[in-house]
């Protein structure tokens, strides 16, 4: 038996999107048969139930998740079709089985028996979070108000969907073509060279750019033609709007007026006053009203220092002959020269230091360190494209998980970077331990003729943060799936592994591990390295802004949506930004369009977590920087209470297991350098 057998791997070589089409529909019909004959069982305790509901969501997951993900990684036309298709009945199944009352009220009873305290913490987690769950499902709702709640559920399923697709399209539509480098002047030669090849795979001469985001950022960072960066900036910021280049069926205006609308409802149908109070209340904070006072709060002390900024920025350009006031697309070309000349460090003078083989061995060797590990490539399963590689975590050589690695932007892929489930640990029928396996996927530029993919150090950062979230499902050690990895983990927790691991990136001690010259294997010299360090807080107040603006826009986006008197998308960022931003945005900028996290991700009222795990992960990684960054009591404590645990506890009783005490606020604005400036 082949090792994508013996897992349950999808055989993405000869994957059919058809035959998920043709073969859905009947498994989810045995599938509610299977569990409707459960409820009938006359003895119904825990073993009785709830594996065999892992097993049942387990059998569907295998044939409609590589669908879903083929839907972000190679959305051709037949997977696109074959999604489209597959989500209404997937988004009905799953309503019918959260508002179930009769599985509900076994799972209840459970709760409730003599049997509940001799259940395992995560098996009793479990239930918990489920029970939680239905309640939020909506499953005291009568039955027209359920039928309300499943309608909801559809439109909102599809109108993600949409507005994803929609900002694919107009993202793989746009491009421009340049006969000669002539207007291209100031980009680095691997972006030059990168220009060439794309323009060399659509049988074109000369240079092609298009709106991936390696691209994207190059321009507006480097180049000197400052119309071309106008250009570029304005169509990635109005993909899918009714604004700039894009094709206007492509617009997502409506959609994202539609998505707040159909949250609010189906939030008061189950009787929140709000969606953010709905999305809150499975998460670690409080109340939303609590999350808007820590936003607020950081705003208020970041905004005064990303002010003296934005001063210093504006200040600088005008000695460098540079535009007043600066605009939009001269923010990240200016802060560039800005950086070059406070500390004499260009981001394109590291990537030679960065190739992205050097970096991921070098990846793997850190967490090898840190956790006991070890880390390997296997050879000959199948992928969905031929830069996908696989491989295999072990530990005192026993295979403890499993994850494919897909790095590369193409067309048909979604722009990010992301960590998904493709198998979840747990125990199977027989008693046999199903391992965890992941997807990690990136979008870094691809490597161009003879020499190796070469990373900018906020692409090692990515990838960094994206092993985290791989690490937090692959170590799990909890066998129960609905709590094992990041299952069951509170979303504003879940950011936690993967910004914690990100400060291995930036570690005198860890990146001589990695940091490596591709053609002369010389390490990074110690002046590029203490330069490298002394930048990393260059303009971290203006960074911290941005996020809050996000994460406020958000927040406010689902907390004060009126249906009598709805304001717009753009009439709450406009808000947000009057009050929070130091850059002056265009009126026709329409990032909102192609925010992703909140209107086609889990993020919706949500966005702030990045930042609400910032501040546990940097009270985490102190620890860390007392104990030693390689300290493996200190790793192996980590994983044991925190890492390994997922969700089998709440968040915040994982946190003070492993740290003795609840999370430091201040470690944020430690960990910022903003120190006594705030």
């Amino acid at each position: 038996m082949s090792l994508m057998q013996s897992l349950h791997l999808p055989d993405f070589e000869h994957f059919d999107a058809d035959k998920v089409t043709q073969q859905l529909p009947t498994m989810l019909e045995q599938s509610q048969a299977q569990i409707e004959a459960l409820l009938q069982s006359q003895v119904l305790d825990y073993e009785a139930l709830v594996p065999p509901l892992e097993q049942i969501d387990d059998a569907i997951g295998r044939l409609w998740g590589p669908l879903a993900h083929l839907q972000s990684v190679a959305n051709t036309d037949d997977v696109r079709a074959a999604y489209d298709d597959c989500l209404p009945i997937v988004t009905q199944y799953s309503t019918w089985l959260s508002q179930n009352s009769e599985l509900y009220n076994a799972l209840l009873l459970i709760q409730q028996s003599v049997e509940f305290p001799q259940l395992t913490s995560a098996q009793q987690q479990n239930i918990n979070l489920q029970l939680r769950d239905f309640r939020l499902a909506g499953v005291a709702l009568d039955a027209q108000e359920k039928q309300d709640y499943a309608q909801l559920k559809q439109q909102l399923a599809q109108l993600s969907s949409q507005f994803s697709n929609h900002v694919m399209d107009s993202t793989d539509s746009f491009s421009m073509h340049f006969n000669d480098s002539e207007r291209l002047l100031g980009l680095p030669e691997s972006s030059l060279t990168q220009a060439q090849q794309l323009a060399a795979s659509k049988g074109q001469k000369g240079y092609l750019l298009n709106l991936d985001f390696a691209c994207y950022f190059s321009v507006v960072t480097f180049a000197d033609d400052r119309q071309l960066r106008r250009t570029l900036y304005e169509a990635f910021n109005t993909r899918a709007s009714d604004q700039g280049p894009h094709d206007k069926q492509y617009d997502n205006t409506r959609i994202m007026q539609e998505l707040i609308a159909k949250r609010h409802q189906l939030a008061q149908l189950v009787g929140y006053d709000n969606y953010a109070d709905y999305s809150v209340a499975s998460k670690m904070a409080d109340s939303a009203s609590q999350v808007h006072d820590f936003l607020q709060d950081l705003a208020q002390q970041c905004q005064p220092i990303a002010s003296q900024e934005m001063t210093q920025l504006q200040a600088f350009a005008e000695q460098q002959g540079g535009p007043s006031p600066l605009q939009a697309w001269d923010i990240a070309y200016y802060s560039e020269k800005l950086r070059q000349d406070r500390y004499e460090l260009s981001q394109e003078a590291l990537k030679p230091y960065f190739a992205l083989p050097q970096v991921q061995a070098g990846l793997f060797a850190i967490v090898e360190r840190l956790f006991g590990i070890q880390v390997a490539a296997v050879e000959g399963v199948p992928s969905w494209h031929e830069d996908v590689g696989f491989y295999r975590i072990s530990q005192d050589n026993k295979t403890i998980g499993y994850f494919y690695f897909d790095l590369f932007a193409r067309q048909q892929k979604r722009g990010g970077a992301w960590m998904n489930d493709c198998r979840t640990r747990q125990r199977l029928g027989d008693g046999q331990i199903q391992l965890p396996v992941a997807y990690l996927v990136c979008n870094f530029a691809p490597a161009v003729g003879d020499k190796p993919a070469l990373l900018t150090h906020n692409d090692v950062v990515t990838l960094f943060h994206e092993f985290g979230h791989g690490l937090h499902h692959m170590l799990t050690q909890i066998d129960v799936a609905g709590v094992a990895g990041i299952n069951g983990v509170a979303w504003d927790a879940v950011e936690l592994p993967s910004q914690l691991l990100e400060n291995w990136a930036w570690q005198s001690e860890s990146l001589m591990m990695f940091a490596r010259h591709y053609e002369t294997g010389e390490l990074l010299p110690q002046t590029l390295l203490h330069k490298m360090l002394a930048a990393k807080h260059f303009q971290s107040a203006m960074f911290m802004v941005r996020q809050l603006e996000f994460g406020l826009f958000d927040l406010r986006l689902h907390m004060q949506h009126d249906p009598h008197q709805p304001q717009t998308v753009q009439e709450v960022l406009d808000q947000v930004r009057s009050e929070v931003a130091v850059i002056a945005t265009p009126s026709w900028n329409r990032f909102q369009h192609s925010f992703g996290h909140i209107f086609a991700g889990g993020y919706a009222a949500g966005y702030y977590s990045y930042m609400w795990a910032d501040v546990l992960a940097a009270d985490v990684f102190e620890r860390f920087e007392t104990d030693g960054i390689f300290n493996t009591a200190t790793g192996q404590a980590y994983w044991q209470r925190l890492l390994g645990r997922g969700g089998a506890a709440s968040a915040m009783r994982l946190f003070v297991d492993f740290m003795g005490r609840e999370p430091d606020v201040a470690a944020l604005i430690r960990a910022k350098g903003l120190g006594e400036g705030v």
